[in-house]
């Protein structure tokens, strides 16, 4: 019994295959009058090949057969290579009705090779399917997480070219603005953001953490405000200081303990500030954040003691 990958209907182990001088007639030639088939040369001493396979391979899967992928060994097709013309590795050609129609060479940035398969899919006369920009926002996610904040960029603004209300999208833009240290251009991205999904969670987390990203600009140094407030635990300014000096250094949980300690020693100072800004932080987290639901339960406790 075959897998099949999404709707389809395309066999999953036939998306991807490795080719021959053999084989690359039928698996490329012959299967791109149906489809277009990306080819991969590469060669396993290639240092940036290894990068580049796995994110080509990722954007196929994604496109759920409306594209196929071939990967082809130059030191074991040196004939192939010869008549394409292939300089240099990694080089990336796709191919639809037999002909070549697309290509680059180099490694390239994930957004790009987004955008690349996306291309070849049209060109193809096919249609991404509708999780594509779902996977293209996990895909920014991803380059998030990786520290390649620049590439999120790129990634997220050409998924808002598509969809101008995709609300993940939106706040990701503004996270990658806010983690490049570009406020100015992050809070631009706010504002301009269709009304329809201005109170969307994604972006109430974006404002949020923005809120947050000012105010470390800010933040004093904690070793004296920690010093200020042992010297007189009951100067509510000094706590909040320190909190904020707290969630600027990363300490997140002890920001909220200590905003949590100034609400129960006074919750109506300065205009409920320290209950304010830790709906600020909450904001900023996921909902299902350890730190949330136990800063929440706290919070919950102290207001209906």
């Amino acid at each position: 019994m075959e897998i099949l990958n999404g709707a389809s209907g395309t066999p999953a182990a036939d998306l991807i295959k490795d080719a021959t001088e053999a084989s690359f007639m039928v698996d490329v030639v012959e299967a791109s009058q149906e489809v277009p088939v990306i080819v991969d040369f590469w060669a396993p001493w290639c240092g940036p090949c290894k990068t580049l396979g796995p994110l080509l391979e990722d954007a196929v899967t994604a496109a759920k057969g409306a594209v196929k992928m071939v990967k082809v060994n130059v030191d074991e097709a040196q004939m192939i290579a010869g008549q394409l013309q292939i300089q240099s590795i990694p080089t990336v050609y796709a191919f639809y009705k037999g002909q070549p129609v697309d290509g680059f060479q180099g490694a390239v940035p994930g957004s790009e090779i987004t955008a690349f398969v996306e291309r070849v899919v049209a060109a193809g006369g096919g249609e991404m399917p509708d999780g594509g920009l779902d996977d293209a926002v996990t895909a920014a996610e991803e380059m998030m997480t990786e520290g390649a904040f620049a590439d999120a960029v790129e990634t997220f603004a050409a998924i808002l070219g598509e969809d101008p209300n995709h609300a993940a999208a939106y706040g990701g833009l503004v996270r990658a603005h806010i983690a490049l240290e570009d406020l100015e251009q992050a809070e631009a991205v706010l504002n301009g953001a269709p009304a329809e999904i201005s109170e969307s969670a994604e972006l109430e987390a974006a404002h949020a953490q923005l809120e947050l990203a000012k105010q470390a600009a800010d933040a004093g140094p904690v070793a004296e405000l920690t010093a200020a407030v042992e010297a007189d635990p009951n100067n509510p300014q000094a706590r909040f200081d320190l909190a904020l000096a707290l969630h600027a250094s990363d300490q997140v949980e002890e920001a909220v303990a200590q905003l949590l300690e100034l609400f129960r020693q006074d919750r109506e100072w300065n205009e409920g500030a320290a209950k304010t800004q830790l709906f600020t932080i909450f904001d900023a987290l996921k909902a299902n954040d350890p730190i949330v639901l136990n800063g929440r339960r706290k919070l919950s406790s102290m207001i209906f003691a």
